[in-house]
């Protein structure tokens, strides 16, 4: 199952096996001299049955239908990955000062006390601002140079190290979709994400649609496939498992739970219509699909495009009406690899002729800077040295795959966690347990108010005016998913912390609002799901000057 050694396996969506002429046959096919050539009148003899292939070369060409992954379906998740990098960079640079430096909400001292290891991030070098905007434009910069596909493999690593690094500056505001992230990041990092639609391809020569493929079905299949596979695959699994698990999904009430939430509304969260039958079959509808999953492998050909296509149309529908950041696009990337190859070929088809006269000026272009034409004819290159590189990547994914699996069905109670793992991490505090086993019964809120010099009271959050006296029916939501995130994770009891976020709403109301603030106080507001009953915590107050 090698990724370039198989060249049995069949294109398109059907299998098919090259099975080589048997001695037999090519007797067959010359006849002695001595023989009679029978009469004119007399039939022809009939083409002799084709010969079966074996049973390993079938069950290698259904794991490879299965497990491989079209190098264009690469090429596009690759394109989208490095899309999500860029909007993920776009949407922290907004709250670059608050979450990135000592000015905000996460001073360095107080993250290395929190997480130790988080010291070794390259944002945990400086606490100015003007060294996190460097990084911020380097992970931009190697973001464009994977999505155009220009030294890929070198973009994906650097792309690796920064968002780990970015990462790991602020664990307090990251979501289930910056693990997805990383682990796709990582996992395509083992992949020939270059192999196509890429500057990587046009200088080897092999990029123009209607060219041989780089694997003699076009399909890139391996343990390095599977892990990627296996990486979205586990978010799914385990998503269904634990919702099977609580009672609000099953009894089909979920859903309505969830956009009762206003704290969780997006853009058109609010706009979703209020009909319990409607938000029944959602839930349902979203439920099924979750168990289905395991399809996006065991099926093939239109059954898994058919599966693909519905979860990526429901993520960006959850973009739209859900605040989760970059989650929901992080997931309909992932499942570009799951599309299979006569996906690609009516896509190639639509968009050749567009793109015919850019990739023309791209090769007189590298050629005048002396790019040069290299002839490849498989993805993992001619010459021992690639080759072994090859093997080891296998060896590496194969490793890391059986960890995959292992950690989620230890998250999964399926198997207990040895006492050497659960002394390090808890396998069953997973990232992939969204709403899940039951959805929050809580509308959580939050009261940021800070006092100007004029006694004039502002959102220290919106920057607006608000009541002297506000009210818990004042409560809003959060301005972002990460200032949500940060909230929900931010208790009263850890003063140091408390202070810090006080400090930094000090600066943003006076930023937002043109005047400066003399004190600011936050509180939290919980409102229950039904019944409308309140509960205000109120987390501290501060004086900003």
């Amino acid at each position: 199952m090698a990724d370039h050694r198989d060249a049995r396996a069949g294109s398109g969506d059907d299998d098919a096996w090259s099975v080589g002429d048997t001695a037999e046959s090519a007797g067959d096919a010359t006849s002695s001299p001595s023989e009679p050539s029978g009469s004119p009148d007399d039939p022809p003899p009939a083409d002799p049955p084709p010969a079966d292939p074996p049973p390993s070369d079938r069950l290698r060409a259904a794991l490879r239908r299965r497990l491989g992954i079209d190098v264009r379906a690469l090429a596009a998740f690759r394109i989208a990955l490095a899309a999500v990098l860029l909007v993920d960079l776009a949407l922290r640079a907004r709250n670059l000062t608050a979450f990135y430096t000592d000015a905000g909400v996460l001073p360095r001292p107080l993250l290395a006390e929190a997480y130790p290891l988080a010291r070794v991030s390259l944002y945990a070098l400086s606490g100015e601002a003007r060294v996190a905007g460097l990084l911020f434009l380097a992970a931009a910069v190697a973001a464009v140079a994977l999505a155009v596909g220009y030294r890929t493999r070198i973009a994906a690593a650097v792309s690796l190290a920064l968002l780990a690094s970015l990462q790991a500056r602020n664990p307090f505001v990251l979501n289930a979709g910056d693990t997805l992230l990383w682990q796709l990041l990582g996992a395509g990092l083992l992949c020939p994400l270059g192999a196509r639609w890429s500057v990587d391809a046009v200088r080897r020569r092999g990029d123009a649609p209607g060219t041989r493929s780089p694997t003699p079905d076009g399909r890139f299949a391996g343990p390095r496939s599977a892990l990627l596979f296996a990486v979205v695959l586990a978010v799914y699994v385990s998503n269904a498992v634990v919702k099977l698990r609580g009672e609000a999904w099953p009894a089909g009430e979920a859903v309505e739970t969830v956009f009762r939430l206003t704290y969780l509304h997006g853009p058109l969260g609010g706009a979703v219509p209020e009909s319990p039958a409607l938000l029944a079959a959602a839930t349902y509808g979203w439920l099924a699909l979750l168990v289905a999953s395991p399809l996006l492998v065991a099926a093939a050909g239109r059954i898994r495009a058919a599966l693909a296509g519905t979860l990526i149309t429901a993520h960006l529908s959850m973009a739209l009406t859900l605040q989760i950041g970059v989650f929901a696009a992080v997931s309909a990337t992932a499942l570009l690899p799951f599309l299979p190859p006569f996906v690609w070929d009516r896509i190639e088809s639509l968009v050749a002729p567009a793109i015919r006269p850019s990739r023309s000026a791209a090769e007189r272009v590298l050629s005048s800077l002396g790019g040069g034409s290299v002839a490849t004819g498989r993805i993992s290159g001619l010459g021992p040295g690639r080759a072994t590189r090859g093997r080891v990547a296998d060896a590496v994914a194969a490793l890391l795959l059986v960890s995959l699996l292992a950690w989620t069905v230890m998250g999964l109670g399926v198997v207990g966690a040895p006492d050497s793992v659960a002394a390090v991490s808890d396998p069953t505090e997973s990232d992939w347990d969204m709403f899940a086993p039951e959805p929050p019964s809580t509308d959580d809120l939050v009261l940021a108010t800070a006092t100007t010099a004029d006694g004039d009271r502002i959102d220290a959050l919106y920057g607006d005016p608000v009541a002297t006296d506000r009210s818990p029916s004042d409560a809003r939501g959060y301005p972002t998913a990460r200032w949500r995130k940060h909230f929900s994770l931010l208790s009263a009891a850890d003063a140091d912390r408390v202070d810090a976020t006080l400090a930094r709403l000090c600066d943003r109301a006076a930023g937002l609002s043109g005047a400066e603030a003399e004190s600011v106080t936050v509180s939290s507001v919980e409102v229950a799901v039904g019944s409308g009953d309140t509960r205000v915590v109120e987390l501290g107050s501060r004086e900003c000057r």
